[in-house]
């Protein structure tokens, strides 16, 4: 049988796709239309819409396919009602619900489709377990006393955000919650913390969050703070700052597993943390070699907590 890799944007795909191909297991990589997979490696897609899902839902089964696993951030689809089928049409009030609703309801309805025709749900780190390692200090640099607070409260604040299903990270200095994910996810929320020299970060210029490829080759030929940028920490807030990550409570792992990779290591040494802090059995960390040596190289803690 078949599994089926519905691919978003982000590394995850193209780690999952290797560890696919090295154990010799047959997989059809698939995409939502309108929110195309960063990693395609010159193979096949099979395109779909949301308007057509139980088509597409049909498609798989008939294809062989009996799991399914989703890796990579995918927007949340409109639905044009003209262009519902007849397959889909008996799964349009549900998906309605689904589309209205907070994330933690819209992904149980979608996944519940899947189950329904008999397509198993597969997470990553069950593809990949070295994406989810155990508790341990991944840098050079050991937590201190305040860290150890901070992460505390930090994981406080996640579970509170879980109870209103908003997000999965926080960023917190001395007690204090500095921001919180929404939405925009954690890019957004570190990128909160910044301004230009004149206050107003919405006329900011083009800078390493808008280039993210050219500034990660930049960062291999000098430190971040070497590189130049217009962009700079909002002197109103407290200096420092961990930012941390996990699972809301009662998250189905299977997936929108909270993920970091080497990016989230270089923006948080260009707003100016002092760590990275991730809960142990409940993060994805993608490249964590590269993680390592960036937060070595620039001073952070990098802590797989308990």
């Amino acid at each position: 049988m078949t599994l089926a890799l519905i691919a978003g944007e982000g590394r995850l795909p193209t780690a999952l796709m290797a560890a696919l191909d090295a154990s010799s297991t047959s997989f059809l990589l698939c995409e939502l239309a309108g929110h195309p997979a960063e990693a395609r490696d010159g193979r096949p897609i099979l395109r779909f819409r949301i308007e057509k899902l139980g088509s597409f839902l049909k498609d798989l089964r008939s294809s062989g396919v009996d799991r399914v696993c989703f890796a990579g951030r995918i927007g949340r689809p409109k639905l044009d009602p003209s262009q519902i089928d007849a397959e889909t049409m008996p799964l349009v009030p549900r998906m309605m619900v689904a589309l209205q609703a907070g994330d933690d309801t819209a992904l149980r309805v979608v996944l519940k489709f899947f189950e329904e025709v008999g397509i198993v749900i597969v997470a990553a780190q069950d593809i990949l377990p070295a994406l989810m390692p155990g508790e341990s200090v991944q840098g050079t640099k050991a937590p201190s006393e305040a860290d150890e607070r901070d992460a505390e409260r930090g994981a406080e604040i996640i579970a509170a955000m879980g109870a209103v299903d908003l997000g999965q990270a926080c960023i917190v200095a001395n007690g204090q919650a500095l921001a919180v994910e929404t939405i925009g996810g954690t890019d957004w929320m570190m990128r909160s913390l910044l301004r230009t020299p004149e206050g107003a970060l919405t006329q900011a210029p083009p800078s390493s969050w808008d280039d993210p490829l050219g500034y990660a080759a930049d960062w291999l030929t000098g430190p971040v703070q070497d590189q130049p940028s217009r962009l700079e920490r909002d002197p109103e807030l407290p200096e420092g700052g961990l930012l941390i990550k996990g699972a809301k409570p009662d998250q189905d792992m299977r997936v929108d597993v909270p993920t970091i990779g080497p990016q989230t290591f270089l923006r948080a040494a260009e707003v100016g943390l002092r760590g990275v802090v991730v809960k142990a059995r409940e993060v994805l960390i993608l490249d964590q070699a590269t993680c390592v040596e960036i937060a070595d190289r620039q001073n952070l803690l990098f802590w797989v907590r308990s």
